[in-house]
């Protein structure tokens, strides 16, 4: 067996049974590993009506194929599940250490399943497998269970946990891992804690077979050199991390600024790459394998917001930042490190953050709405101890843990909130780059900007460049980077790996670890295939094509200042071509001519 173990885990917490079964070999060829081979698995397993936060679901964690080896920024897993957020199918990715340690224990996937009768922890040292008590590590801060659970196992165990955020079931939690890395959005960390399942801690020893060593080894070596000759993937990301975007997006007018009344934000310089490097910046740092770097270790000496941790990333710069009307880094910074440490999703709660502070000042919520606290944009006193009451769900924190779709919904103006099926956009403004509207639209898990990350033509100009206003060639491209993407996600590698690499080098990788052969278009076509089965999936949750939209405020309210001044998103233009090109019917539906091409039949 090359690069996949050929084992799956199985772990039933309501019964405590632990068994092993073999992967499913055809599927793992033909859906990869990690996001794809999970969610075949998971769609095969649970009934699309299944409560995200019952027994009934699955908790799947999946390494890829390529997870744990020496190729470039290959450390990445998946969390796979239903989602509590959305009602659809998530898969969480993450990076870190996590993923690859699970790959070095034998396990192609970890299956979680049932609720633990009191809370537990897992612990998996290669073969040995226990469910353990965890009654003094619940309630805890995700630092203080890493170090708990590795007191408890081995100092060297890699542990990915939730924090109070998990436990208390907000829709918004993630599950974080070495500390730092988040396998975010959806929910993830929510459906964890509905299991009672606090922390998994991995121990493995085990190599990692590739089949055609000599040529794994140089298709690393031209891998590398593609990604450190791009000037993003191999400069910009190490010198500034991923918050170099904050000024780049603000200069094309596609920053969303105060809930998305705006793309424009006059003082983003304060909160860009460039300011905290100068000002906060320790170190970089990377992920398992990684030749980037992006990541960042900093420090706040402010009394007021002091703290140490990792990030801010752009999503988090941009979500506490501008989207709150807020330029002030140290606080920014605090928010970032209260996150990782209560286990919340960064964008997401930024994001319902600003959608009260949006409605506060409309008037459609009170003071006494709020417990008593005057939610104002530019307030960023009041934006950190919102994140520390979310993570809690205490006072008005508790009704921000549902989301912003949720808060907005509960006070009959869902129009404020800035999501898609009811999973809050990120930091690119859809009226001011067309195709990522379009992105955010269709993505499978709702507002998601890495599912299809247009930004890269649209507006970095890599591999090539677009008219970020027109749509013309716009849905193409989307189908074209939603496939790469769910392709790449499954293999175990980066999504920054493609800031120099494609298609060509990705499926030449897996080539020489598995043993299977993938051209470029079969690589290409695995993507396509597990679009299509995440596709298939929500549609029988009860999702339609009026679920692929945007809030009325793209649609109808154009940007009022900046570069993009006057521009909406043109969905509707872009969207019919959209489900043509997919082989979807007018309806948003796979036809059986595609699924039968895909082997989805």
């Amino acid at each position: 067996m090359y690069g996949w173990t050929g084992v799956i885990l199985r772990v039933d917490l309501s019964s405590g049974a632990i068994t092993r079964e073999p992967t499913n070999m055809r599927d793992a060829k033909l859906f990869i590993g990690a996001r794809g081979l999970a969610a075949k698995l998971l769609t095969d397993e649970i009934s699309p009506r299944t409560d995200a936060l019952s027994p009934g679901n699955k908790l799947i964690f999946a390494p890829g194929p390529l997870s744990g080896t020496f190729a470039p920024s290959m450390g990445r897993y998946d969390v796979v599940t239903k989602s509590p957020l959305t009602g659809a199918i998530a898969a969480s990715n993450s990076g870190g250490t996590f993923g690859p340690e699970l790959k070095f224990a034998g396990y192609d996937m970890l299956v979680i399943e049932g609720r633990a009768k009191h809370p537990s922890f897992l612990w998996i040292n290669n073969e040995e497998v226990e469910i353990r008590e965890a009654g003094e590590l619940w309630g805890n801060m995700v630092p203080e269970t890493t170090e708990m659970v590795r007191a408890l196992t081995d100092e060297d165990a890699r542990v990915a946990c939730i924090g109070p955020a998990g436990e208390k079931l907000s829709l918004v939690a993630n599950i974080m891992n070495d500390m730092h890395r988040a396998a975010g959005r959806s929910g993830v960390g929510a459906v964890m804690g509905s299991k009672n399942l606090k922390a998994i801690a991995v121990v493995g020893t085990r190599p990692i077979k590739v089949a055609n060593p000599k040529a794994f080894e140089k298709f690393v070596k031209i891998a590398r050199q593609k990604i450190s000759e791009n000037p993003v993937g191999g400069t910009g990301l190490r010198v500034y991390g991923t918050n170099v975007l904050v000024n780049i997006l603000n200069q094309v007018g596609a920053f969303p600024t105060r809930n998305f009344k705006d793309g424009y934000f006059p003082s983003a310089d304060k909160i860009g790459g460039e300011s905290l490097t100068s000002n906060h910046l320790l170190r970089p740092k990377g992920c398992f394998a990684c030749t980037i770097s992006c990541g960042r270790v900093t420090k706040v000496v402010n009394p007021k917001y002091a703290g140490k941790g990792e990030g801010p990333e752009y999503e988090t710069a941009w979500g506490f930042g501008a989207d709150c009307g807020i330029d002030n880094l140290d606080a920014i910074n605090k928010a970032n490190y209260l996150c990782n440490e209560l286990g919340l999703d960064t964008i997401s709660i930024a994001s319902t953050i600003a959608c009260a502070m949006d409605m506060y000042t409309d008037e459609v919520i009170s003071i006494e709405d709020t417990g008593g606290l005057e939610i104002r944009f530019g307030d960023a006193e009041t934006m950190v101890e919102l994140v520390r009451l979310t993570g809690l769900r205490k006072g008005f924190g508790n009704q921000l843990a549902e989301g912003s779709y949720r808060l907005a919904e509960k006070y009959g103006h869902p129009e404020y909130s800035m999501s898609v099926k009811k999973q809050e956009m990120p930091a690119y403004d859809p009226r001011g780059v067309q195709g990522i509207g379009l992105q955010y639209a269709t993505s499978n898990r709702g507002g998601c900007h890495v599912r299809g990350y247009t930004i890269s033509p649209e507006v970095l100009g890599t591999p090539f460049k677009m008219d970020q206003h027109a749509t013309e060639g716009k849905a193409d491209v989307v189908i074209t980077f939603q496939n790469l993407g769910a392709a790449l996600d499954s293999t175990g590698a980066c999504l920054f790996t493609t800031f120099g690499i494609g298609a060509d080098e990705l499926a030449a990788l897996l080539s020489a670890v598995t043993g299977v052969h993938y051209s470029p278009a079969d690589f290409m076509k695995a993507g396509d295939r597990i679009w299509n089965l995440e596709r298939q999936w929500n549609l029988k949750v009860g999702m339609t094509s009026a679920d692929d939209s945007l809030p009325t405020r793209m649609l109808k309210d154009p940007i009022p200042t900046g570069p993009s001044r006057g521009k909406v998103n043109h969905l509707h233009e872009m969207l019919p071509e959209y489900y043509k090109l997919r082989g979807w019917d007018a309806e948003g539906i796979p036809t059986e001519e595609k699924l039968k091409e895909l082997a989805l039949a």
